[in-house]
């Protein structure tokens, strides 16, 4: 059986032909699967998409009509995709339920500290043999608030680093984490979170009830020398909010891996394209916010787990049996 794999990055292309040899032929495409690349599909039982593709009504028609009967995500997440036309549709969906939660809490704190330390401008000062410190100015952590909204792995991980820098933790989640607890985390309602936290950090998933959760009022509740950091998904911030703030002059720093109109942008090389997303654009224009390309999952360890994950999903499936990973089986299964 061949699989087709796409928006598979340059780094992680042998990482997934390794894992796959010996076992199903793979062709790995760096076009990320949308309406348009869906039909390439065609004749694939089996492909696996990327966190960024377009899996709605539309794309998954295409790929049923064509054959495919079984999607591997490389990704945790799955807002992407419209489950309820999947299952109607016959298709199963597997995503990869757990990677490393270290990789996305270690950038989280990347994001972090280089707002606070000014380290991309300082960078771009000393390349160009400009020493001075003016506008440098960080502060201490140790002895801060941090808020954490999400106390997941991913959350956990965040927090033991943030105690480690000596930090008071502040939680918010619909289910308390005991080894947060043990940390000293205090949950409290999102409204204390937001008005005691010198920095805060998203860790939740995107569904309904957390589409903006980061809104108008939310920004409006921030202490005004407050950090904000995003490594979850971009539709947790309201951007035009955040930019609304950043004008005012509020805000020591936003750190952002995501963004919620990433699609189409993220992942690609747009440095020769006029831009026509105002709102990002204007984003970019902040000294204090820096914006990455949604890489906090990028690392060897992560992305060796994704691969071996949807390798196995991708087996259980071929095989018959339905792991915890299934989001949609296409029929009931005793495996």
């Amino acid at each position: 059986m061949e699989i087709l794999a796409f928006g598979v990055q340059s780094d992680e292309k042998p990482l997934i032909e390794k894992a796959f040899q010996g076992r199903h032929d793979i062709r790995c495409l760096d076009v990320f699967l949308t309406e348009d690349t869906a039909p390439i599909a065609a004749g694939h039982e089996v492909i696996s998409s990327s966190v960024n593709a377009t899996l709605d009504k539309r794309v998954l028609q295409i790929l049923a009509d064509g054959g495919t009967r079984m999607i591997a995500q490389r990704s945790t997440g799955f807002n992407n995709i419209d489950l309820r036309v999947a299952e109607r549709l016959g298709l199963t969906v597997a995503r990869v339920s757990y990677y490393s939660p270290y990789s996305v809490a270690e950038f989280a704190w990347t994001l972090a500290m280089a707002v606070n330390r000014r380290i991309v401008r300082a960078s771009n000062r000393t390349r160009d043999f400009d020493f001075r410190l003016d506008g440098l100015m960080g502060r201490d952590l140790r002895g801060r608030t941090v808020g954490v909204l999400g106390t997941g792995k991913i959350g956990e991980a965040f927090a033991r680093i943030a105690h480690g820098f000596g930090m008071r933790l502040l939680g918010w989640d619909a289910r308390e984490n005991p080894a947060c607890r043990e940390l000293g985390m205090q949950y409290v309602e999102r409204e204390r979170l937001f008005a005691e936290a010198d920095l805060i950090s998203l860790h939740v998933p995107l569904l309904p009830s957390t589409q903006h959760l980061i809104g108008a009022a939310a920004l409006r509740m921030m202490k005004d020398d407050a950090i904000l950091v995003n490594s979850s998904r971009g539709g947790l911030v309201d951007t035009e909010a955040l930019v609304a703030e950043l004008r005012a002059g509020r805000f020591t720093g936003v750190g952002l891996d995501v963004y919620e109109a990433e699609a189409g942008l993220f992942f690609l090389d747009k440095s020769l394209d006029t831009v026509t997303d105002d709102t990002l654009a204007r984003l970019m224009t902040f000294p204090n916010v820096v914006v990455t390309s949604h890489q906090a999952y990028y690392t060897e360890d992560a992305v060796g787990q994704i691969v071996d994950t949807t390798l196995r999903n991708v087996q259980d499936y071929v095989a018959g049996r339905r792991n915890e990973n299934v989001l949609v089986p296409a029929a009931p299964t005793d495996g």
